[in-house]
């Protein structure tokens, strides 16, 4: 039987991504979506056949034909509308970041908790099947000990009247904590505990007062390092969404898997041989063995979706993307413009 979801914040992400993906799935029910603009409450409802649409929030809530809501609203009304789920007995997926600080996401945490909810966050990119079985040739050993890896994440986003991801007050900064803050997630699943960061922002091309363009190094438990490089201002189809991942035995190379489009390119060069010391440095040797991961594309906001789905059918606790896992990337976040400012590196 499937879970009968709403949506609250039903433009943006929500039309564009994620409703879509819910349209998909046969173990997800969209039963009402809302927003505060009636207009487009409205339109999106006669999109998808919603049979309810609301333009306040404790409307939906108290609706009692959902189950379980997505919550795709500006940032700084996480916590409120994450703490109203909670209370009116919703089980949760809320958009990324969590909350504006660390405060507002324990303050989140602790209202599911107390409601007895289940929670997930949506770093959807977890999903993606690529990097599903990138995560499972690094967990086999195939690439050795992890040294070192790069995650970008760019786009061309310009000044815009009223955009809310340009408003520090609403959004919490900009290309930071908007889009390496998804980097920040995958390359902890890959590679364990953060322990350093340092971190540059700046606004180099816009006029809006966050960062469009922000370079984040990362030290890892393990002494791993990694580079999230993730800007405003990069023209699309300029930006490669690159993902690479080095270890003592061979690496991953990717190119678009990171982003809202489910497939993407990846390429695994796996050492097959004892290695010894070569001064001529060739990058054509034969104990490389060059190998193309693939995998059947699948659409990750879907995805996402029904892994909740499938929690509350099942009454089983989210492994993915939880609370918990949302307030740490939120310390990381944190640690990220704290350095910034600073111009120091930041413990963990």
């Amino acid at each position: 039987m499937a879970v009968k979801w709403g949506v609250i914040g039903a433009g943006g992400i929500a039309d564009r991504r994620t409703i879509p993906g819910m349209m998909e799935s046969d173990r997800v029910r969209l039963a009402a979506v809302m927003d505060i603009d009636e207009s487009a409450v409205k339109r999106v409802a006669e999109k998808y056949g919603v049979p309810a649409s609301y333009t306040k929030e404790e409307d939906l809530f108290a609706d009692p034909n959902v189950d379980a809501v997505y919550i795709a609203t500006p940032v700084y009304l996480h916590k409120k509308h994450a703490t109203l789920a909670a209370e009116a007995g919703k089980h949760i997926l809320l958009e990324k970041p969590m909350a504006l600080n660390v405060s507002e996401a324990e303050e989140i945490a602790q209202a599911v908790v107390k409601a007895g909810v289940k929670f997930t966050q949506g770093y959807m990119m977890r999903f993606q099947e690529l990097h599903k079985r990138a995560k499972e040739m690094i967990d086999e050993g195939a690439l050795g000990d992890v040294v070192f890896a790069r995650a970008q994440l760019s786009c061309w986003y310009p000044d815009i009247e009223g955009a809310w991801r340009q408003d520090p007050a609403k959004g919490g900064g900009g290309s930071l904590v908007d889009m390496a803050s998804h980097c920040y997630d995958l390359l902890w699943w890959f590679m364990g505990d953060i322990s350093e960061v340092l971190a540059f922002c700046d606004t180099l091309t816009f006029k809006y007062p966050v960062e469009d363009s922000s370079t984040t190094l990362l030290r890892f438990a393990s002494g791993a390092h990694a580079v999230v490089d993730a800007f405003f201002n990069v023209p699309d189809a300029a930006g490669q969404d690159r993902l690479e991942i080095y270890g003592n035995k061979g690496s991953i190379q990717a190119k678009h898997t990171i982003g809202q489009v489910a497939g993407g390119e990846m390429v695994a060069y796996i050492s097959r041989a004892a290695k010894q010391y070569d001064p001529g440095q060739e990058k054509t040797a034969l104990e490389v063995e060059r190998q193309e991961i693939t995998a059947e594309p699948y659409n990750m906001y879907r995805a996402e979706v029904e892994y909740l789905s499938e929690c509350i059918e099942e009454d089983k606790e989210p492994e993915m993307n939880t609370a918990a896992a949302g307030i740490y990337i939120m310390r990381i976040i944190e640690a990220a413009y704290q350095s910034a400012r600073s111009g120091r590196a930041v413990a963990i």
